[in-house]
Parts: C-alpha cells; sequence; structure tokens
C-alpha cells in the first residue's frame, strides 16, 4: 500500500521519536539498521522528512537526527506519508488503471474508496506519540 521509501519513513521517524524521548540523537546508520534500510536510500528519506518539519537534523560531532518532544504528538502519520509518497494514496485506483473514477470505475472502484477513506481517517488521526509509546511499552515492534 506504501512505497518502500514510505514504509521506512514512518519506521525511521517512529524511531527518532522513541530515541527522542530519551533526549538522544540518532545517527542515519543508526537509523538504517534499526529499519533494515540501505543508508543512502534512508539519508534521503531522512532529507525529506527534515524539508517537511517532521524531523530535525542537528549537525557536528554531538549531531543526528531527533523530533522535540513537544512537537511528537502533534506530528500525524498523514504527514509522513505525505512527505514521502504526496497524496497519491487517496487517489490512485485498486487495479493501478490510469483512467479510473467515477464516470468510469474499475471493478473495485466503490469498495476501494470505502478502503481509501479508512485509511485516510486513520493516518490523519494517528500520531507518532502513541505508536513511539506503543513501541516502547512492547504492545508493538519495529523489528523482531
Amino acid at each position: 500500500m506504501f512505497s518502500k521509501a514510505c514504509e521506512y519513513g514512518i519506521k525511521a521517524s517512529i524511531f527518532i521519536a522513541i530515541n527522542s524521548f530519551e533526549n538522544k540523537r540518532v545517527s542515519p546508520k543508526e537509523i538504517s539498521e534499526e529499519i533494515d534500510s540501505p543508508t543512502a536510500f534512508t539519508a534521503k528519506i531522512l532529507q525529506a522528512l527534515v524539508r517537511h518539519n517532521i524531523i530535525d537534523s542537528v549537525k557536528g560531532a554531538y549531531g543526528g537526527f531527533e523530533i522535540d518532544k513537544k512537537r511528537i504528538s502533534s506530528i500525524k502519520l498523514s504527514q509522513i506519508v505525505n512527505a514521502i509518497d504526496g497524496d497519491k494514496i487517496y487517489k490512485g485506483c485498486g487495479l493501478g488503471l490510469h483512467t479510473c473514477g467515477e464516470e468510469h470505475p474499475c471493478p473495485v472502484h466503490d469498495k476501494f474508496k470505502v478502503v481509501r477513506t479508512e485509511l485516510k481517517d486513520m493516518l490523519e488521526n494517528t500520531n507518532l506519540e502513541e505508536l513511539a509509546l506503543d513501541i516502547k511499552s512492547g504492545v508493538a515492534f519495529l523489528k523482531i
């Protein structure tokens, strides 16, 4: 459903949030190892997240990536998805057709429209803090 870059962006944001709660900055290498992503690819994703003001980059010997603890609860999953994939997840055809729409629907158009609406609602109502806290408490996992 999400691009690989978007999956990595979500995982990286959660990992950075977890560390930010503990006042730790993380390097691109640490992030790529945690989310099982190539380092160079991870660096590009992190740049996009910085450009969209989702994460912060600190340069220097003690630099790395972090998120201000006060902002973690206000960052929605939809912001991360939009930063990496744009809004195509809300508009695309369930079968990948280019001409699918209300006037010329594909066979799954009406059913997929419901799924897209529920997905959009979930992304807009899920914040980074709740995901990070689920991992910290052991309810959810980024890596097994």
